[in-house]
């Protein structure tokens, strides 16, 4: 490998740029720079050659050209061990350039303001930037290309060990990221000229005109992040990919010990955080095959989890536990006490860390919260070319529109009951019917085929007295015979959406049996 020798910098985004640029400079890299990225280096003291100094010729239309010349991209694409690049370099006066230091335009920042025009947006496109990244990318052998700054340390050390080479391992990692950048970039450009850009035709000009359903055109781009051993079953491929805006949540989760994770470890424990990030109360909810065996909320985690694999013990055995609070030593005790195969949670005391060593294949993911919960859409693909897109389902009670239809008023303690067992149902497989008490989960029918048959299951499963639970419906009762099947194993209250043409049909056989009913208006299925 060439030692590095000159490096072309010129970013809009300047975090770390001194610090880095300083070390490249004390490895005798002469730095050239445009604009304002020139002028935060001389600010500083460091030496700094313009780029119009190599090109020969000026910055010009208001900064629009200034690196779109033969002797930046000459300097760039040159193969160093192609004779006659070589004599073509020496004959027109390039000057190579081994590594590029960009990145690019804010044009996603900007066009998320409220404000922004689409003059604003036009002029916030990178030409020159992805320009060079490519001209680099393409030559990685002979050219380093860093676009972003979490890269700029790795670099520098790898630099200052190896006496100015970056290694070929580096350079081919790091041009991959530079077509992964410009490809995001253009499609974020594509994305929003499709989908929010509009002719006005009252003056026929172009405005910035947001559009309030899906978008026109969907860009989907991942990283892999890692193999998986197979999917949900041996002879399936599988691999976790992450997307580049993927700060919080499972995908982006610390895994602090236990086996290497599964395709179906990853969903259920999806499940898991999804559930307990609904509740502001210490909760706890154990997972089997992405369906709650077992949720609770309490004043501790012990309490929250012990209350929880009290729904169904047997089925709990082999479970996903979800905690929304840090796991303490005394939950870590109980956890114990029964074969589980990974947790989920924001933190872990050092002492329950202890406690759970003695597992060593229990895995223990730390998960940080999403920074938007509305930032993504769910995604289904079906058959082989069509992707079914909608927004997640963040749907909550709103007391607007709660409803109470019979004669009798729900309890307080009804109530809360309700209100629980509802947020429960939300993430059950439809049809999905939830028995519960004020706190806890008591049974759960899921992924039936007749909601009668999901409430004879929920009661079925039951480990814990039914009588005085209320029921949670996560769509309407089509008869009334499934709320006579729920009265009979003595519920007091259903909450449900309401909106079947036999409502008053229901609504008539809550009365007969003095239930307690609310209508939600809003439906939670889950397929």
């Amino acid at each position: 490998m060439e030692t590095i020798k000159r490096a072309l910098v010129s970013v809009s985004n300047k975090a770390g740029l001194v610090e880095f640029v300083t070390r490249l400079s004390q490895h005798s890299i002469e730095i050239i720079s445009t604009g304002g990225t020139a002028r935060t280096l001389r600010e500083v003291g460091l030496e700094v050659r313009d780029v119009s100094d190599l090109t020969g010729f000026p910055e010009i239309l208001g900064g629009r050209v200034k690196t779109l010349h033969p002797k930046v991209h000459g300097g760039l694409l040159a193969i160093r061990d192609d004779a006659e690049h070589q004599q073509q370099v020496q004959a027109n006066g390039i000057q190579y350039i081994d590594m590029v230091v960009v990145n690019l335009y804010p044009f996603r920042e900007t066009v998320a303001r409220e404000e922004v025009t689409v003059e604003d947006a036009i002029e916030n496109i990178d030409i020159g930037g992805p320009s060079m990244i490519r001209s680099a990318a393409k030559n990685f052998n002979d050219v380093v290309v860093v676009v972003d700054p979490s890269d700029y340390a790795a670099v520098a050390d790898e630099i200052e060990s190896s006496a100015g080479q970056v290694s070929q391992a580096t350079r081919f990692r790091l041009a991959r990221r530079a077509f992964e950048t410009t490809s995001q970039y253009d499609a974020a450009i594509s994305d929003f000229l499709e989908g929010s850009v509009a002719l006005d035709p009252a003056n026929d000009r172009l405005r910035v005109e947001r559009a309030t359903g899906l978008p026109a055109r969907f860009t989907f781009l991942a990283r892999k992040a890692t193999d998986l051993r197979y999917g949900e079953n041996p002879h399936q491929r599988a691999a976790l990919y992450v997307t580049s805006n993927s700060g919080g949540g499972i995908a982006a989760a610390e895994k602090l010990q236990g086996k290497e994770l599964s395709f179906n470890n990853l969903i259920d424990l999806d499940a898991a955080w999804s559930l307990v990030s609904e509740f502001p109360d210490t909760a706890c909810a154990i997972i089997k095959h992405t369906n709650p065996c077992g949720a609770a909320i309490a004043a501790d985690a012990r309490e929250a989890f012990e209350k929880a694999r009290a729904t169904d013990p047997v089925s709990a055995f082999g479970g996903i536990i979800g905690f929304n609070r840090t796991v303490t030593e005394a939950a870590a005790r109980a956890i114990g006490e029964t074969f589980f195969e990974a947790i989920a949670a924001p933190d872990y005391a050092p002492e329950a860390l202890e406690v759970l060593a003695s597992k060593k294949n229990m895995r223990l993911m730390r998960v940080h919260p999403s920074p938007s919960r509305a930032a993504f859409y769910d995604l289904r693909v079906i058959s082989d070319n069509g992707l079914l897109i909608q927004d997640r389902d963040h749907g909550v009670l709103d007391d607007a529109n709660l409803r109470v239809v019979t004669e009798r008023q729900p309890t307080d303690e009804e109530m809360r009951a309700l209100r629980f067992g509802w947020i429960v149902a939300k993430h059950v497989k439809s049809n999905a019917i939830v028995y519960a008490r004020e706190g806890q989960l008591i049974g759960v029918g899921a992924g039936q085929m007749s909601r009668v048959d999901s409430v004879k299951l929920g009661a079925m499963k039951a480990q814990l007295p039914l009588a005085g639970c209320v029921v949670a419906s996560d769509a309407f009762f089509p008869f009334r015979d499934g709320l006579d099947e729920a009265a009979r194993v003595g519920i007091t209250a259903v909450i449900q959406p309401g909106g079947s043409v036999r409502d008053e049909e229901v609504i008539a056989a809550a009365n007969e049996h003095k239930l307690a009913m609310v209508f939600t208006g809003m439906r939670h299925f889950k397929h």
